[in-house]
């Protein structure tokens, strides 16, 4: 058990670069010897075809130059097609079969030959390669083509009869010819796989290259010798980029928060601190010091306590389930018109089905909670909550469009960026602590989104319009 852990601890995965290469290493080796093996095929065939024509010419030929005595022995009186015919053991031969006997040319003359039979009339075969004797008693092959045809001399059926013309060749030729093909084939073959592999490897070092060069950027990140990576990349590398360079400053903006916390509890525990120090220096009776250890160490923990909860709702995930608005928007419409049943508020949805929220449930619910609540307040009787997708160039995910809409007085713009200030109410005598919409600012500001307040042109009131770009 223990040498198979320490296998898997040993072993890593090969490389983009060697699995590329091995995959079109075993496919060029494959769709080479298929290419080999179909052209191999493909030459033979046609080897036998040309050789079957061949001898049927042969055939022919002897069949225009063949007469037959009164008593049926053969008598060619042509020269033979070819000069191997009268060449005893050549590998070329002619065997004509009669009712009464053969016939066969001088170079049949010595060798056994294959067994021939009569043929019918018009009848064509082309065998082989069929056993033999050479006429140096060693054993061969040929291939043969038989034609049945019939002697019909003086045009009288009672002196007609059938006969064979068979010519044969030696196999050896075309095996001969099959072996210097093949090895023309694979030589060339070998050299063409030799010279395309060294290409692919060229290639995809070519191709490889700007993963390569975003290895370098990214070792030159995390040494600290840029802050993130550059723009310029293929297409399909654009959205890993995006992502690094989201992620580097979603890092690098979480990491400026966590100071400015620590920061700001430093600065927060000093006045307590301080009173603390000045009531021990002072001399103070046991009681008082104990009274006044107890509201300070109070007080310090609320500070503690307020600033992690702030740190912990701060920020949001990078990459994140896209989440419903509807279901959620119901659920706080729900509660608001509990809160304001007094005023008989209608909240109407137009919501885009393909509308998604990509990031923290408990954002999502802030961002609509204070947006609807602040439309509650101000709303006559209306109030309408519209939601669209953002649409994204390339494979990237739709942003978001969110809109509240009311019937109420609406906002000047001139009192806009005063009202989104924080601790500002829009009119002193509706209660409430005017942060709710600086809360969503900030959410909308760690979303890299962006707040527009204007007139609504379908309720007459205000509208506030949220823009969440896509993202990587």
């Amino acid at each position: 058990m223990s040498g198979r852990l320490w296998f898997f601890k040993r072993w890593r995965p090969r490389s983009l670069q060697a699995r590329q290469l091995l995959a079109a290493s075993v496919g060029l080796v494959a769709f080479l010897a298929i290419a080999g093996y179909a052209l191999d095929a493909a030459f033979a065939d046609t080897a036998r075809a040309n050789l079957q024509e061949r001898l049927k010419n042969y055939a022919r030929a002897y069949a225009a130059g063949i007469d037959f005595t009164r008593d049926r022995s053969l008598y060619i009186r042509e020269q033979p097609p070819d000069p191997r015919f009268d060449m005893p053991g050549s590998g070329l031969y002619l065997q004509v079969v009669m009712p009464e006997g053969k016939g066969n040319s001088l170079s049949a003359e010595g060798p056994m030959l294959p067994n021939a039979e009569l043929l019918a009339p018009l009848r064509e075969v082309f065998e082989g390669p069929l056993p033999m004797v050479q006429i140096d008693g060693s054993q061969g092959s040929v291939y043969r083509y038989g034609m049945g045809l019939v002697w019909d001399a003086e045009a009288d059926p009672a002196t007609e009869f059938p006969y064979t013309i068979y010519v044969m060749e030696d196999s050896r030729a075309l095996g001969a010819q099959l072996r210097v093909f093949r090895g023309r084939v694979w030589f060339w073959m070998g050299g063409a796989g030799l010279i395309l592999l060294m290409l692919q490897t060229v290639i995809l070092q070519w191709s490889l290259r700007p993963m390569r060069r975003v290895i370098t950027e990214l070792t030159k990140v995390q040494r600290g010798e840029t802050e993130r990576m550059s723009e310029r990349h293929p297409r399909e590398l654009e959205p890993l980029t995006d992502s690094i360079n989201a992620f580097i400053e979603s890092e690098r903006e979480n990491l400026e928060r966590q100071r400015n916390t620590l920061a700001d509890l430093a600065h927060s525990l000093k006045t307590p601190l301080a009173v603390l120090r000045t009531q021990l220096d002072s001399g103070a009776q046991d009681q008082d010091l104990r009274q006044e250890f107890d509201v300070q160490l109070r007080r310090m923990n609320n500070l503690v306590s307020y600033q992690l909860a702030r740190a912990a709702s701060s920020g949001h995930k990078l990459f994140s389930a896209p989440l419903p608005i509807e279901s959620n928007a119901e659920e706080i419409v729900r509660g608001l018109e509990k809160v304001y049943a007094g005023k008989g508020v209608l909240c109407e949805f137009d919501i885009d089905e393909g509308a998604r929220f990509h990031g923290e449930p408990g954002d999502l619910q802030e961002l609509l909670g204070n947006l609807l609540e602040n439309a509650f307040k101000w709303a006559k009787r209306r109030v309408l909550l519209t939601a669209t997708p953002l649409p994204a160039p390339g494979a990237r995910r739709a942003g978001l469009v969110l809109s509240v809409d009311d019937d109420g007085p609406g906002i000047a713009p001139e009192d806009i960026a005063k009202v989104l200030q924080r601790g500002v109410r829009g009119d002193e005598r509706v209660q409430g602590h005017g942060i709710g919409l600086s809360i969503v600012q900030d959410l909308i500001k760690d979303y890299r989104g962006e707040l527009q307040v204007k007139r609504s042109p379908e309720l007459g009131g205000a509208r506030f319009e949220v823009k969440l770009p896509p993202g990587p």
